[in-house]
């Protein structure tokens, strides 16, 4: 912007650019102390993992001295940790995709459609962002029973689907909405169907939400506790937030080890979210918009 430029822009707006002031060592403070306490517990739990239990007693706070691997070779060279690894894989994979291809469906009927009770039909999808799962577990275990997928992953994949499915419908029907009415005429008019124009024309003007609806569900599955907890009681199904607790329980005199065991079931998580958080940011900023 020239001198010319902000001489002649209006007092209003000159004072408004004015008042926007740039980071101060305050806001840097408090951003720093967020991000240790945050990153704190992480820090403690991997560090913890490359030390003895002798140190651990002797000084809680302090660092390996010397650098122990044993703990994490032990839990990376037992077939338990695998077997745990994968189901919360089988898992996690399959609730992303469920939430993904019905939630699309759904979002596109819901903004390209119109007919009666469509308004009540979205606002039932987005009250159901204000029941957690924890009210409906007990009602869900009966479901669940009778249905014949107790302790299996079939009976925690398909609960996880339909409660991510609100939030899914909520980010990916403005991105829907958004496409041009005379892209689809135009569309139309070449001789494309309704089910081309939805491969060929809304599926890549919706990646960056997919992308983003895909993380959240793929990272709410991989931490999800409480509905395997109450649907899964044997540990050969178990997924990871169940077999921590598992190890925990029966390694509880060996802390380091369970340190070890708690940090590498949170790599996985954490590098899929690390990698992919730009994608989220911008996805929900895309559904804010549209």
């Amino acid at each position: 912007m020239t001198a010319a430029t902000v001489a002649t822009a209006p007092p209003t707006a000159r004072r408004r650019r004015a008042a926007l002031p740039s980071g101060t060592p305050a806001v840097y403070f408090v951003a720093l102390v967020v991000i240790a306490l945050m990153l704190g517990p992480v820090l403690y739990i991997i560090l913890g993992g490359f030390r003895t239990n002798s140190q651990i007693t002797v000084n809680p706070a302090g660092l390996p001295d010397p650098w122990v691997l044993t703990n994490y070779l032990g839990v990376l060279t037992e077939s338990t940790f695998w077997i745990l690894v994968f189901n919360s894989t089988i898992v996690a994979v399959a609730t992303t995709v469920g939430v993904i291809v019905l939630g699309l469906m759904a979002s596109y009927v819901l903004a390209r459609y119109q007919f009666a009770g469509r308004g009540v039909l979205y606002t039932l999808f987005a009250a159901g962002l204000m029941f957690p799962i924890t009210v409906a577990i007990t009602p869900l275990y009966i479901v669940v029973r009778n249905m014949g997928l107790i302790n299996s992953l079939g009976g925690v994949i398909l609960p996880q689907i339909a409660f991510a499915l609100p939030a899914t419908i909520i980010i990916l029907v403005p991105f829907l909405r958004a496409i041009p009415d005379e892209i689809q005429e135009a569309a139309f008019i070449d001789g494309c169907s309704r089910l081309g124009f939805f491969w060929r024309m809304v599926l890549p003007l919706a990646v960056p939400g997919v992308i983003t609806v895909g993380i959240l569900a793929f990272i709410g599955s991989w931490n999800s506790y409480l509905l395997p907890l109450f649907l899964l009681n044997d540990n050969a199904n178990f997924t990871l937030p169940l077999g921590v607790q598992a190890f925990s329980s029966q390694y509880s005199v060996d802390t380091a080890k369970v340190l070890a065991f708690t940090s590498l079931s949170m790599i996985p998580a954490l590098a899929f979210f690390s990698l992919f958080e730009r994608r989220i940011v911008g996805g929900l900023t895309g559904a804010v918009k549209g």
